[in-house]
């Protein structure tokens, strides 16, 4: 699979993810096992927006060159699908999340993006000196 082409599946998932935050938080709550709360549904709003604006820029820049630009967004991608992982992981071990079924597919899609984001990063790493390095 080529760059452009997992970048171009990373945006739709990550847009269309954000966008059902946004606009049935309660229901994607709800399908973890966490009750909808008022701070719930803010925080699962605000993190559906972040969700989308990356998918947003993941599109833009899909077709991109190689660059320092490109390489700390994948970087950046690697952080959050591992940071997010360990979040849904923690808050089902602690209870928080309570239903395993409405985390394992996103546990899934974390791996595999989290490896996809690994590997279109790791040869851009190797040619340059950045504090990414």
């Amino acid at each position: 699979m080529s760059r452009h082409v997992f970048l171009t599946i990373a945006s739709i998932i990550s847009f269309l993810v954000g966008l059902f935050a946004i606009v049935f938080p309660s229901v994607l709550l709800v399908s973890k096992g966490v009750t909808p709360l008022p701070g719930t549904l803010v925080w699962t709003r605000e993190t559906g927006l972040l969700l989308l604006t990356i998918g947003v820029i993941a599109f833009s820049i899909r077709k991109h060159k190689n660059s320092e630009t490109l390489k700390a967004f994948l970087f950046g991608n690697i952080i959050i699908q591992i940071g997010l992982f360990i979040i849904e992981l923690v808050a089902y071990f602690y209870g928080t999340i309570t239903k395993l079924s409405g985390i394992l597919p996103n546990l899934t899609l974390h791996v595999l993006l989290a490896i996809g984001f690994i590997y279109f990063w790791k040869p851009l790493n190797r040619k340059s000196k950045s504090i990414l390095n």
